[in-house]
C-alpha cells in the first residue's frame, strides 16, 4: 500500500489457469483507492491475466475479488458500470469519434443531451474535439488511442483498467498523450491499474507498483522502491539492475566481491553471509583521475555500445565487471575508447544488497 492508502480493490488468494496448468497465483494485492498501481513484468508473467481477471472475463479456478469491500463477481453488470478500460489496441467501432466516446453512455442508458455534454468535453480535454465527425477508419494510431482514453473516462470510472495503453505509437506521439494523460488521471483520481512494461512509464505514472513475474507476484511498493530497492535477483535483472553481483559481508557495511571492496548505507546482512550487490548502470560515474572517495576502483574499458543519449560500457575490475550508462557528453569529454584505465566510482548508497539464500 502507499502512504496507508485505502484499498479500492482486493485480491485474496487468486489462482487463474489455464489448460489445467496455473498461469497467475497472487496471495494478496490491495489497489488503493484513487492512485495509479503500475503492474508491471515481462512478458508472460500474467499482467494481462490479472487485467481479465478484474474485469470478469476470465473466470478464476480460486481466488476472491473485492471492491469497496463486497466480492465483484456477486452482481457483475453492476461492477463492470463501475470500470472502464482501454488497451494498446484502440477497439473503436465503425462509427464517428463522437458515437465511439458517447457508446458507454447510451449502453448505461444516459439522456442524449447528458451523453452529447460529456462526450463534448472529453473529446476537448482529450484535444480531439476538431475530429468529433471523422469516422474511426480515417484516423491515426495516436488519434484513435486518444478517442479510446476519451471513451474511458466518458462514463466517469471509478475503477480505471489499462492494458499498454501508450505502447502502439510513435515516440513523439506518446510522449504528448501519455503528458495529457497524467494531467488528467490527476485531476479526475480514478483507481487507476496499468499494465506495462516499460519502467519509464511506471515510474512516470504510477504512484504505486506491483512486479509480476512467472504468474506470481514479487514485489510491491513505490514504483522508485521497486526499481531501486528489488528483493531478488529476478527482479533485479527485470528491472534493469544490469551489475548484480555475489559477494559476502566482510565487515559492518563493507562486503566483498571479485575481489573488490564495496561499502553499502544498505542494511547489512549476518558477518560472511552471501549477498548479492546490485548497482543500476546510470549510478556508476567514470573519472581519468582517482581522488580516494569510497568505492572508487581502477578499471579497463572492454566494450563501447552508444545506446542514444548514453554510452554503455562493459569494464573489468579485478574480477569484477561492470556495466556502465554514461551521458554521451560526459563520455566525449573524457575521451575513453576500448583498452584505455580509468576510474569507477560508485556511491555506498546506490550500493543496493539483497540476502543471497541460494
Amino acid at each position: 500500500m502507499t502512504d496507508h492508502a485505502e484499498a479500492h480493490l482486493e485480491v485474496r488468494d487468486l489462482v487463474v489457469q489455464r489448460g489445467g496448468v496455473t498461469v497467475l497465483e497472487i496471495g494478496a494485492l490491495d489497489f488503493p483507492r484513487g492512485l495509479v498501481t503500475a503492474v508491471i513484468g515481462p512478458n508472460g508473467s500474467g499482467k494481462s491475466t490479472l487485467l481479465g481477471a478484474l474485469q470478469l472475463v476470465l473466470h478464476p479456478s480460486r481466488g476472491t475479488l473485492k471492491l469497496d469491500g463486497e466480492p465483484m463477481d456477486a452482481d457483475p453488470v453492476k461492477t463492470r458500470r463501475r470500470m472502464s478500460a482501454a488497451f494498446q489496441e484502440p477497439l473503436l467501432l465503425s462509427m464517428s469519434v463522437r458515437a465511439n466516446v458517447e457508446l458507454p453512455l447510451r449502453l448505461r442508458g444516459v439522456d442524449r443531451r447528458r451523453r452529447q455534454e460529456l462526450g463534448e468535453h472529453w473529446l476537448e480535454r482529450f484535444g480531439i474535439a476538431s475530429l468529433a465527425r471523422r469516422h474511426a477508419r480515417q484516423l491515426s494510431g495516436g488519434e484513435a488511442q486518444r478517442v479510446s482514453l476519451a471513451r474511458a473516462f466518458a462514463s466517469q470510472p471509478e475503477v480505471l483498467l489499462l492494458d499498454e495503453p501508450f505502447s502502439g505509437v510513435d515516440a513523439p506521439t506518446r510522449e504528448g498523450l501519455i503528458e495529457d494523460f497524467a494531467e488528467i488521471v490527476s485531476e479526475t483520481r480514478p483507481t487507476t491499474i496499468l499494465v506495462t512494461h516499460d519502467r519509464d512509464e511506471a515510474l512516470r505514472l504510477g504512484d504505486h507498483a506491483a512486479l509480476l513475474i512467472g504468474g506470481g507476484l514479487r514485489q510491491t511498493g513505490r514504483p522508485s522502491e521497486v526499481f531501486e530497492r528489488p528483493s531478488d535477483r529476478a527482479v533485479a535483472e527485470f528491472v534493469g539492475m544490469e551489475n548484480v553481483w555475489a559477494g559476502q559481508r566482510s565487515e559492518s557495511g563493507v562486503y566483498r566481491a571479485g575481489g573488490v571492496r564495496l561499502a553499502s548505507t544498505a542494511k547489512s546482512v549476518a558477518l560472511g553471509a552471501p549477498a548479492l550487490l546490485c548497482v543500476r548502470p546510470e549510478r556508476i560515474v567514470l573519472s581519468r583521475d582517482g581522488d580516494g572517495s569510497a568505492n572508487q576502483m581502477r578499471a579497463t574499458v572492454r566494450t563501447v555500445r552508444p545506446r542514444g543519449p548514453v554510452v554503455r560500457s562493459d569494464l573489468a575490475s579485478g574480477r569484477l565487471t561492470l556495466t556502465a550508462d554514461v551521458p554521451v557528453t560526459v563520455w566525449d569529454e573524457l575521451g575513453l575508447t576500448v583498452g584505455d584505465e580509468v576510474f569507477a566510482r560508485i556511491a555506498p548508497a546506490d550500493v543496493h544488497v539483497i540476502e543471497d539464500s541460494v
